[in-house]
């Protein structure tokens, strides 16, 4: 497809997503009602694989055999995309994650997110941080947890540094941090562009695990350097 007609099916593919979106939304309802929650998972995977055959986007998955089937983890992964999150919702589909409160603003998705333990983050103190975690604890005991430690996407296309605060939950908790490189988000659809870029070729992969009993006589800031690396170690842009 020339770039040129990007912008022209862009909006005709963000509108066939959202009318999408809308209708797995309407039918996860019932469910949540209902409360049958593997039909709420099972319809989540159904809708992020989904989003991407809609836009005629094939996501490459590499890693797979670093992942232990029925095992929880702490993703966490770099961040250029609203793309990202779908992206690995497509591959792990019983996830709980946290990210910013706004994104529960956006139409329809936000819906999405909550109907799928969505533990936003906001700015309020210490006191609504403790209640942040808490929340992440006792969704990590059910669910893989993940988290972008970037904090927001990146507008340069670079990975950035780290906060700290996902350290929090992997010492406080069982999980291992299964790191995760997305590639060709960015150029797909990045914070600072409208449209999409349907020439982008999307990966991801899949680091070994890393637990706790391997770093933790490690500070905070070693460790994140640690995840940093591995992750920055695929990327490709």
């Amino acid at each position: 497809m020339p770039s040129k007609l990007y912008p022209f099916f862009s909006v005709i593919i963000f509108a066939i997503l959202y009318l999408f979106t809308a209708a797995i939304s309407l039918i996860i309802i019932v469910f949540v009602y209902l409360k049958i929650r593997p039909a709420i998972r099972f319809l989540s995977g159904i809708w992020a694989r989904g989003i991407f055959l809609l836009m005629g986007k094939n996501i490459q998955v590499t890693g797979l055999e670093n992942i232990q089937k029925n095992k929880k983890y702490l993703i966490v992964a770099n961040h250029a995309s609203l793309f990202d999150i779908v992206a690995i919702m497509s591959v792990f589909p019983r996830i709980s994650w946290f990210g910013h409160e706004r994104l529960l603003k956006v139409p329809v998705f936000g819906k999405i997110l909550l109907m799928t333990d969505y533990v936003p983050f906001r700015r309020e103190g210490i006191q609504s941080t403790r209640q942040m975690i808490a929340k992440l604890k006792d969704k990590s005991r059910e669910h893989t947890v993940a988290i972008f430690p970037e904090g927001t996407r990146t507008t340069d296309g670079k990975i950035h540094d780290f906060y700290r605060g996902f350290i929090v939950l992997f010492r406080a908790s069982d999980l291992e941090i299964l790191p995760l490189t997305l590639n060709g988000f960015f150029q797909l659809k990045p914070k600072t562009r409208s449209t999409i870029d349907f020439g982008a070729r999307l990966s991801i992969h899949i680091h070994k695990p890393l637990a706790l009993t391997e770093v933790e006589k490690n500070s905070d800031s070693v460790i994140s350097t640690i995840i940093k690396s591995k992750i920055q170690s695929q990327y490709l842009g």
